[in-house]
């Protein structure tokens, strides 16, 4: 399938500016292609009433793309009075992800908040916003003194388009896949969570072991530059 010029195990062109927000403790504008995740972490020195005096902390997440990022203006949820259904699966999405990169007893009863909001969107925002996530958290415990994640997280979409296995789909290809699959990874390869669909006809066993591979092999990449953004 002919995709701008990309293999189908190549990424889009990918860019992270660390410290994009200078009042955040920690930050990063992270792109893909056309998608662009603007992710900020914010240290607060209490946790949720519910985790009151059990010693450890919390990490959770927000998430939002701005009226523009899709071209046509949409309305912002705030106006509408409630998020939609999407917009709270994906940052607990996000939240789950990074929670799996802290031991939240090294925070001590601290909440770390992770803000991710969708500049421009060409599929992948939410795979966008975890990889941008841990270099604004990573960033961010440096900053406040903390200890460093005890797990590096990225994330990647890849799916099936055309009968072939791709890496990284825009929203073209995303809205024309028989199987759309997200799929966030620690940096050494272990799985923390995979949301795969079938669009149409369902796929193989076999098809899922090479669509996680390609995936494995995409995260790598990414890792490398979250690395070189999070600095030593």
């Amino acid at each position: 399938m002919a995709r701008e010029g990309r293999a189908h195990d190549e990424l889009r062109a990918l860019e992270i500016v660390p410290d994009f927000v200078e009042q955040a403790h920690g930050s990063a504008l992270i792109s893909f292609g056309r998608t662009r995740v603007l992710c900020t972490a914010s240290v607060e020195e209490s946790v949720p009433r519910w985790l009151a005096g059990r010693g450890k902390g919390w990490i959770t997440a927000e998430y939002g793309m701005l009226p523009a990022s899709t071209g046509a203006r949409t309305q912002r949820e705030a106006s509408a009075g409630r998020q939609k259904s999407r917009t709270v699966e994906i940052q607990r999405l996000i939240g789950r992800s990074l929670r799996a990169a802290y031991e939240l007893e090294a925070l001590g009863e601290r909440a770390i908040w992770l803000d991710c909001d969708v500049i421009q969107a060409d599929g992948g925002t939410r795979t966008a916003a975890i990889s941008g996530a841990w270099v604004a958290l990573a960033l961010a415990a440096a900053r406040a003194g903390l200890p460093s994640p005890s797990a590096q997280i990225a994330a990647v979409s890849v799916g099936i388009v055309d009968g072939e296995a791709l890496l990284d789909l825009d929203y073209r290809e995303d809205a024309g896949a028989e199987v759309d699959m997200n799929v966030v990874m620690t940096a050494d390869g272990r799985l923390v969570e995979v949301q795969a669909t079938a669009e149409g006809t369902p796929f193989s066993r076999a098809s899922l072991d090479e669509l996680i591979d390609l995936a494995a092999a995409g995260i790598a990449r990414i890792a490398e530059a979250q690395r070189r953004a999070a600095g030593p």
